[in-house]
């Protein structure tokens, strides 16, 4: 018996054409999230629902060990991530900064300083209302 000649299917991924996956999205606001820890700055833009548009942190920028945590590096970081979402249209955004890193102050005085204007500040770093219960009193 002979096989049936293989047609090619009509949903196949040859027949379609390939695009780009990154679409281009106009975003006109947006949250800017700056997690500052001791050792690194973590710069995280999404839009107002929460998806994640462009990030960048201070290890990708090209810092490495004990600079990471410096308050130049969380500035690039922070010029990193805004630099695309400024040529995606972001005219306004929140800032909501969290951690007690020394790049705080200067990754919001770079998103200040960029054409993106600021709707509020809030710092949203975790504070313990009374702290983990202690450990037992110690018996000799």
């Amino acid at each position: 018996m002979a096989k049936p000649i293989a047609r090619a299917r009509i949903g196949s991924r040859r027949n379609k054409s390939i695009r780009s996956r990154k679409n281009r999205r106009i975003i006109p606001k947006g949250v800017i999230h700056v997690q500052a820890g001791f050792r690194n700055t973590i710069v995280t833009v999404t839009d107002v629902r929460g998806r994640v548009v462009s990030w960048s942190s201070a290890g990708t920028c090209g810092f490495k060990g004990p600079r990471r945590g410096t308050p130049f590096a969380a500035q690039t970081a922070a010029i990193n991530a805004i630099r695309t979402v400024v040529d995606q249209g972001m005219q306004r955004a929140e800032v909501r900064i969290k951690g007690p890193g020394l790049g705080r102050d200067a990754a919001l005085r770079a998103i200040a300083s960029s054409r993106i204007r600021l709707s509020f500040i809030r710092d949203i770093t975790p504070l313990p209302h009374n702290g983990c219960r202690p450990p037992k009193k110690r018996r000799v």
